[in-house]
C-alpha cells in the first residue's frame, strides 16, 4: 500500500478502518504501563494483548497499520495471491483426470481485488477495537526512547516499567543501480492492478520463489535470479533442487549463480543486466533478497539498548542490554517468520512480567515454503547439522505413497535426521503437495524430545498423505535390524521349529 494515505477501493477502506482507524480517542496514560510493546505486528500484537489479558496495564504504539508485514505486505496478500495461482493451475490440469474445462483464463484485476478483499476481512484478528476490548491501550503515532523507562510520543511522554521492541523489518534491496528505484519488493508488488508479461524475481528464497511461481501461474513469463547455489539456501540441498526442477517444469527460468548489476528503463520496457548471460527486458522487477531490521530512529541509545546491522542484540530470555527492555520478532531474530515472532513474543512478555526464566531457544523452529511442492522443515537448520557432523538420515519418498499417486502429485520425499546411532530427531524436511502439514508431527517430536519410534508404532489412516511420516519412521526400524539382528532372529526360527 505503499504511503498513500487514502485507500484505493472498499476493500483497502475497511482494512484500514480496522487497523488505522481515521479517528481514535485513546490517549497515552499518565501513569506508567507495566508492559508497552513499540510496533503493531505480529510480536507487538501478541506482547500487549498477552500482557493485557494477564491483567497489567500495557499499551500497544504503531505508526502506521496494525498487523504489520504479515496482515499488509507478507503472509496474508501473498498466499492469497499463491491460492489464486494454485486455482489456475489445478484448472489447467483438470484433463489428467478426464475434466474438460476449455480454455483458462486470468483476470489479474480480479485475482487482485481479491487479495485485498481477504486481506481486509482478516484485519478484524489484528484491528484496534479488538486490542482495546483486550484491554490494551492502542497508541498511534511515532515513538522514540529518551531514557531507561521513558518514551516519546510524537511530543507526549510515555513511560513504562517493561517494554517490548517489535518494530519488524523491511526489505533490504541489493545495492546494484536503479534495482531500489525501479523494482518491486514486498511492499509494493500487492498494489499490481495488472499482470506483467515479463517479470524478473531477484531472490531465490521464500518470498521470491512463492511469488515467482504464483505470477507464473497467473500468465506471466518469469525469471528467477538467485545469486546462491541454490533455490530456499537455508533448507536441504536436495529439496532446492526439486522446487528449481518443479519450476523449470512450468517454463520459470532459473538462474542460480547470478545476480542484477543494473536496471535501467529501455524502449519503454526495464532492462535488467545480470552477472552472467544477455541483458533481459522486463515489465516488472521484483526484489526478495531478505529483510533489514527497523531500529533506526528509536533512539536506542538513550534506553541503553544495544543492536547492529542484524538488529537489537537479544539473549535467550529476548532481554536487551536494558534489563527493562525486551525484543522480538524480526527487529532482533535471524527467523523472520511469522510464527517465530509469535512465539518470540510470548517468551518475551512473559519473561518482561514475571520472574520467570524461559529460554526461547528451547523450542524448535520449523517453517514451510507455500510454493507447488511446498518445502517445509523443522529443528536444525541444514547449515547447522553439517556442523553438528553426527547424524543418520532416513527418507521416504512420495512416490511410495498410494494417496499422493492417487491425486497424480507424488513428487517430493519426507527426510529425518537423528542423533547419531539413535532414534532421536533433530531436524525433518519434507518436500510435497501438504509438506507443511507433514512437518507438524516432528515439529512436536523434536520440541518435545520424542522419539521415532512413537511415530513408527502409531496406526494411521490410509490412503493418506500423512502416512508418509509413519513411512518414514519405518525406515528408521528396518534400518536397526542389522546383521546381527538378522541373525539372531534366524537363530530363534531354527530353534521354534524344532518345536513345530
Amino acid at each position: 500500500m505503499g504511503d498513500d494515505p487514502l485507500p484505493r477501493d472498499e476493500h483497502d477502506a475497511r482494512l484500514r478502518a480496522a487497523v488505522r482507524p481515521a479517528v481514535w480517542p485513546v490517549r497515552p496514560s499518565a501513569r506508567p504501563y507495566d508492559l508497552v510493546a513499540v510496533g503493531g505486528g505480529t510480536a507487538g500484537l501478541v506482547a500487549a494483548g498477552g500482557a493485557a489479558l494477564l491483567g497489567a496495564r500495557a499499551a500497544l504504539i504503531e505508526r502506521a497499520l496494525l498487523g504489520g508485514d504479515c496482515l499488509v505486505t507478507g503472509c496474508v496478500p501473498s498466499k492469497a495471491l499463491v491460492a489464486a495461482a494454485r486455482a489456475a493451475h489445478a484448472a489447467r490440469r483438470a484433463g489428467e483426470f478426464g475434466v474438460r474445462t476449455g480454455p483458462v483464463e486470468v483476470d489479474f484485476g480480479a485475482v487482485m481485488e481479491r487479495v485485498r478483499r481477504v486481506r481486509a476481512e482478516m484485519a478484524r484478528h489484528d484491528g484496534a477495537d479488538g486490542m482495546r476490548a483486550r484491554g490494551a491501550d492502542v497508541l498511534f503515532g511515532t515513538a522514540r526512547f529518551v531514557g531507561p523507562r521513558e518514551l516519546d510520543l510524537d511530543g507526549t511522554p510515555v513511560r513504562f516499567r517493561r517494554a517490548v521492541i517489535c518494530t519488524g523489518a523491511r526489505p533490504d534491496v541489493p545495492d546494484a543501480p536503479g534495482l531500489a528505484e525501479l523494482a518491486l519488493t514486498s511492499e509494493t508488488v500487492f498494489d499490481l492492478t495488472e499482470l506483467p508479461r515479463r517479470a524478473v524475481v531477484v531472490g531465490g528464497g521464500p518470498m521470491g520463489c512463492e511469488l515467482a511461481q504464483a505470477l507464473a501461474r497467473l500468465g506471466a513469463a518469469v525469471v528467477v535470479l538467485q545469486r546462491g547455489d541454490r533455490l530456499l539456501p537455508r533448507d536441504d540441498p536436495e529439496a532446492g533442487a526439486a522446487l528449481a526442477a518443479a519450476f523449470r517444469s512450468e517454463g520459470i527460468d532459473v538462474r542460480c549463480g547470478v545476480s542484477p548489476l543494473r536496471v535501467s528503463r529501455a524502449e519503454g520496457a526495464l532492462r535488467v543486466e545480470p552477472s552472467a548471460g544477455a541483458p533481459l527486458a522486463a515489465d516488472a522487477v521484483l526484489v526478495a533478497t531478505g529483510r533489514k531490521p527497523n531500529v533506526e530512529g528509536l533512539n536506542l541509545e538513550a534506553a541503553g539498548v544495544a543492536w547492529d546491522a542484524r538488529g537489537v542484540r537479544v539473549n535467550a530470555r529476548h532481554r536487551t542490554t536494558n534489563p527493562r527492555v525486551f525484543a522480538a520478532g524480526d527487529v532482533c531474530s535471524p527467523h523472520r517468520f511469522t510464527h517465530a515472532a509469535y512465539a518470540q513474543a510470548e517468551f518475551a512478555c512473559l519473561n518482561a512480567l514475571f520472574p520467570f526464566r524461559l529460554n526461547a531457544r528451547d523450542r524448535a523452529l520449523s517453517w514451510t515454503t507455500f510454493t507447488d511442492p511446498e518445502v517445509a522443515h523443522a529443528g536444525a537448520s541444514w547449515d547447522e547439522l553439517q556442523a553438528l557432523g553426527r547424524f543418520d538420515t532416513y527418507s521416504y519418498p512420495l512416490a511410495r505413497n498410494d494417496r499422493a499417486e492417487i491425486e497424480g502429485d507424488a513428487r517430493g520425499f519426507v527426510r529425518v535426521h537423528c542423533r547419531r546411532g539413535t532414534d532421536r530427531v533433530l531436524a525433518a524436511t519434507a518436500v510435497g503437495r501438504h509438506a507443511g502439514e507433514l512437518i507438524v508431527p516432528f515439529a512436536v517430536a523434536i520440541t518435545n524430545g520424542r522419539r521415532l519410534r512413537e511415530i513408527q508404532r502409531t496406526v494411521l489412516p490410509y490412503p493418506t498423505w500423512g502416512e508418509a511420516v509413519r513411512k518414514v519412521a519405518d525406515e528408521w526400524k528396518f534400518a536397526a535390524l542389522t546383521p546381527r539382528a538378522k541373525w539372531a532372529v534366524g537363530l530363534w526360527f531354527r530353534w521354534s521349529r524344532l518345536w513345530g
